[in-house]
């Protein structure tokens, strides 16, 4: 391509798109033959119930979005304003922003180095040392607030190390709100991500490994917590008839048609798990020998679903930055995007309790997530990894 040209979209590869092939079609159809389009319907209580048995729970609340279902498992949780959440520091911002609508403050920890998921090594250390008991409530020493909960992500489809978290936990009486929105399918130590912590939240946006176009759910063992969580996502209406509501409420629950969609979807999990990790194995082993080229991990404990497969791109050893690669693969029609910016150093959370995050800035820096759609065929991938290649 000549210098100054822009992409050649006439061969574009993009990073992760919708995966529509089961019974989508069908089960629309059957949503606008039967005129149960809105929040209302049979595809809306499958949807629920069939997530909850994919990962053990005993109960699911669709919402109409990831956020969604964050927002309202902080509140049902017991999360206060001028509480603190401790919220991984490498992730996207929707749990932060999340932790800010109840009127709470995030604290950010810092990815460990290995499986780039919240440090357990670190959140320890904040508690034991920047913590202390009084009041019969764990308080932020710096700060006097009182940390109630602790926000672990899975990003990028592997899991958070989980049982260290879980014994921080017991030991000083906080709530894990766990957010399992990239990485549906994914299993740690033999037990189901989503089904790790009190109350957890998935995402079905469009890139997600299976979509509903947008919208999310809140999974819980908690009966009490699930009832409060069905109420608030529909504007706390406290009586069946009658329009009366007992507390302020929000309009967050899931559509039929797009339930519909996610049934259809769920239906093809694992198959479309099983093309994620091949996807991930063949990237493996195009790019194992790239000069300046790390590979993610997968722990020995972990089953990631590789949500999107991401490098590190080493510029002083490849000869070139992330950013820089990025747009070679761009001029060629291959998509690829960077890590989100680390929360710490977010402008929308200046006000946070700053925690130093320096793994989470060299993966913003060198972090690059490449093409990895369900239905992405291997041809494609071959394109992907020789453009990387003849660009390093």
């Amino acid at each position: 391509m000549l210098a100054g040209a822009g992409p050649d979209h006439s061969h574009f590869t993009p990073l992760c798109v919708p995966e529509i092939r089961g019974n989508e079609w069908k089960y629309v159809k059957q949503c606008l033959d039967e005129g149960w389009v809105s929040s209302v319907g049979a595809f809306v209580v499958r949807f629920e119930q069939e997530l909850a048995q994919r990962t053990g729970a005993r109960f699911g609340i669709a919402t109409s979005s990831g956020t969604a279902a964050l927002h309202i498992a902080l509140l049902v949780a017991g999360v206060e304003p001028e509480d603190e959440v401790i919220v991984s520091g490498l992730t996207f911002i929707a749990p932060a922003n999340a932790v800010r609508y109840v009127g709470a403050w995030p604290v950010f920890v810092d990815a460990e180095p290995e499986f780039w998921q919240m440090d357990p090594e670190r959140l320890l250390d904040f508690l034991e040392r920047r913590c202390v008991w009084r009041n019969g409530a764990l308080q932020n020493r710096e700060s006097g607030r009182r940390v109630r909960a602790i926000l672990p992500v899975h990003i990028l489809g592997h899991p958070v190390d989980m049982d260290p978290i879980l014994e921080a936990v017991r030991r000083y009486d906080l709530v894990v709100v766990e957010d399992a929105t990239e990485s549906l399918g994914a299993t740690y130590r033999g037990r189901k991500v989503g089904h790790l912590g009190d109350i957890s939240c998935f995402s079905f946006n469009g890139n997600k490994v299976i979509t509903t176009g947008g919208g999310g759910i809140i999974l819980t063992d908690r009966e009490d917590w699930a009832e409060r969580a069905r109420h608030l996502t529909t504007q706390a209406k406290s009586d069946p008839t009658e329009y009366i509501h007992n507390e302020i409420g929000f309009n967050y629950r899931l559509t039929n048609l797009q339930a519909a969609v996610g049934v259809a979807q769920l239906e093809l999990l694992d198959d479309y798990v099983a093309a994620k990790r091949q996807i991930a194995a063949r990237y493996h082993e195009g790019l194992a020998r790239v000069r300046g080229i790390l590979l993610p991990r997968e722990a020995a404990w972990a089953e990631s679903i590789w949500w999107l497969y991401t490098i590190q791109v080493r510029g002083t050893e490849a000869g070139i930055g992330s950013r820089d690669l990025m747009r070679i693969l761009q001029a060629v029609g291959i998509e690829s995007r960077p890590l989100w910016q680390p929360l710490h150093l977010s402008p929308a959370h200046a006000g946070a309790n700053d925690q130093c995050c320096t793994v989470a800035e060299d993966l913003y820096r060198e972090g690059l997530s490449l093409p990895s759609s369900v239905g992405l065929c291997p041809d494609e991938q071959d394109r992907v990894v020789r453009a990387i290649i003849e660009a390093v």
